[in-house]
């Protein structure tokens, strides 16, 4: 049985990503940076991995590297899936060092660097003929305008609060200053009206597409503008192509979610997103591809191979959204989710591996 080494097991998507590897015949191990006070992440709970392992220091410490190493080669070659950014970019810092003891499919610093870019990937995208909001390199003329760090990422600052609205320009000047403290030179760019939507990409070792999957977004938290808490898969060919588009431009293998609003790309998350966990309730292959691909597998890839039209959201933060909603005097959305309770997935539930979502509720109660 190959074996899959499951890093930063405290974040949702890992738990998706253990029972589509666990079912796909994978021997998975969940491992966490940090001996801290805080509980055992609930993908460690699950059925479909082995006894979770830690690692003693997080993963922007310099000695992080050297104890993945040393836990990597305990192991028979095993494929490494990265599902937080930090160890994505301390193994592509040290990929001839990683590649000696395992598998992976993680783009090079340097290309990781210019996709975190939102000022990279606008250029880009000009260049190729793919449709971007209006950028300001002033004062904006029109309102209302989004106002965001070139790296929120790279700042460490939470999705949230990578971004401020202006509706007007005394606000313009008062979130540029806020910005300011992260980014001396933010990008402006104008607010395109409607409904959020990702193509989440997965492209081998030679840049090929192997498996793609499309999601809109429902509802987000806080409902100006954050993190997707409902979301519904979709698949839309011309979405795809673009972003493959883009990706490839850079020479990226790996994972990657391309963010658009309506015909318009945004920004690139390259890495494990946020709604990973709807490629389980989708029955997207995603995560067993990258696993095979890893291996050095040719792969052809199979447009729509997963379920169109499957709702997805995660509970807690829905039911902050829905009443987020309401406050704002936008009542549809809260009755929408109150809909969605009986008609949606939780993205963390699983009938047959209920454990990790009993244990997320309790670490977050017990934290909050």
């Amino acid at each position: 049985m190959e074996t899959v080494v499951l890093t930063d097991a405290k974040y949702r998507a890992s738990i998706a990503a253990a029972r589509a590897l666990g079912r796909g015949g994978y021997r998975v191990v969940p491992v966490q940076a940090g001996l801290g006070s805080f509980p055992d992440p609930p993908v460690f709970a699950s059925r479909y991995a082995e006894r979770g392992r830690r690692l003693t220091v997080p993963p922007d410490s310099p000695e992080y590297g050297e104890q993945l190493l040393r836990l990597l080669g305990e192991y028979d070659r095993p494929v490494l899936f990265c599902a937080g950014a930090a160890t994505l970019s301390a193994v592509s810092k040290r990929r001839e060092d990683f590649a000696k003891v395992c598998d992976f499919l993680i783009a090079p610093p340097e290309v990781l660097e210019r996709l975190n870019d939102k000022e990279s990937v606008h250029r880009r995208c000009l260049e190729l003929g793919i449709p971007v909001p209006r950028e300001y390199g002033g004062v904006p003329d029109r309102y209302p305008v989004v106002i965001k760090p070139r790296c929120g990422e790279k700042l460490g600052l939470k999705a949230r609060d990578r971004y401020a609205v202006a509706n007007a320009p005394e606000e313009y000047r008062e979130r540029l200053a806020a910005m300011a403290r992260y980014d001396p030179h933010p990008v402006v760019q104008e607010k395109v009206a409607g409904d959020g939507a990702g193509a989440s990409l997965l492209l081998d070792g030679r840049g090929r597409l192997v498996c793609a999957l499309c999601h809109r977004r429902i509802r987000e938290f806080p409902a100006a503008g954050g993190p997707s808490t409902c979301c519904e898969s979709f698949y839309d060919e011309e979405m795809v192509r673009r972003a493959y588009e883009l990706l490839h431009s850079f020479g990226f293998v790996g994972m990657a979610m391309v963010e658009f609003k309506g015909d318009r790309v945004l920004e690139v998350n390259p890495r494990v997103w946020g709604s990973f966990p709807m490629t389980e309730c989708a029955r997207s292959p995603f995560a067993v591809l990258y696993a095979r691909a890893a291996r050095g597998e040719v792969l052809e890839y199979q447009a729509g191979d997963y379920e169109a039209g499957v709702r997805m959201r995660f509970l807690l933060n829905d039911g902050a959204a829905m009443l987020d909603y309401l406050r704002r005097g936008q009542p549809g959305k809260f009755f929408q989710g109150a809909a969605d309770m009986f008609r949606a997935k939780e993205a963390l539930s699983s009938r047959d591996d209920p454990a990790p979502m009993r244990k997320y509720l309790r670490n977050t109660l017990l934290r909050r």
